[in-house]
């Protein structure tokens, strides 16, 4: 399966992302994301996207390398492992994911504060497009 983590860029970058190589995906405190969490498989990517910033955006790929864990303080909420893959070639705003009516249906546009959601094939592959052609 296709998903989209965000992340504020001030707790956890893309940079940071590139440079830790692997990242515990914790933080999460939304039942609908955890659980979209515990429907992770090994090899899942996702788009790291950046949130609450001027221009938030698809910053690039990650996969999913530990199935979903507890946390230890906390075992109502836990983490899955990511693992850097590949920047995308452009940064995809989220201003050009809403003018595109394809991607109208993305839970990104109407549920933006969900911070871990699904993402269609076909999604996945007109926002691919859309970083090639920025």
């Amino acid at each position: 399966m296709l998903w989209l983590v965000k992340t504020e860029p001030g707790n956890w970058s893309w940079q940071d992302q590139v440079r830790e190589k692997t990242t515990k995906w914790d933080g999460v405190r939304n039942y609908q994301a955890r659980n979209n969490m515990k429907a992770m498989k090994l090899g899942d990517r996702c788009f790291l996207y950046h949130s609450a910033t001027k221009e938030p955006a698809i910053m690039g790929i990650v996969t999913v390398i530990k199935l979903y864990e507890s946390e230890p303080d906390e075992p109502t909420f836990g983490y899955v492992t990511v693992e850097c893959v590949a920047p995308l070639d452009h940064p995809v705003t989220l201003r050009r994911i809403k003018e595109d009516p394809h991607l109208s249906e993305l839970a990104l546009v109407k549920q933006s504060r969900l911070s871990v959601m699904p993402i269609s094939e076909e999604a996945w592959d007109i926002i691919i497009g859309m970083s090639k052609n920025a």
